[in-house]
């Protein structure tokens, strides 16, 4: 699940959120926000049964994935690109 926070500015608060035990192991979101690096942007358990993180992002057009421990990759079943 995405949802999008507008912050003062031009920027919006984007959270990413998974399940905390789907895909077991860590996850990062990784995209063209942060030159497709693993672990800038690790998902954090959270007490409501979620993983999430949030990313300040400027408008305009990103590609993004999930990358798991052991390498897995995957999208987000809302897609993978964000318009903003």
């Amino acid at each position: 699940m995405i949802k999008r926070s507008k912050l003062f500015g031009t920027k919006t608060r984007v959270t990413f959120s998974l399940p905390a035990d789907e895909p077991s192991g860590v996850v990062s979101v990784v995209g063209d926000f942060n030159g497709w690096q693993p672990g800038l942007h690790e998902l954090q358990v959270r007490r409501n049964g979620t993983r999430t993180i949030s990313v300040p992002l400027e408008p305009g057009e990103y590609q993004f994935r999930y990358l798991a421990t052991g390498g897995v990759w995957f999208d987000d079943p809302e897609g993978s690109e964000l318009r903003l």
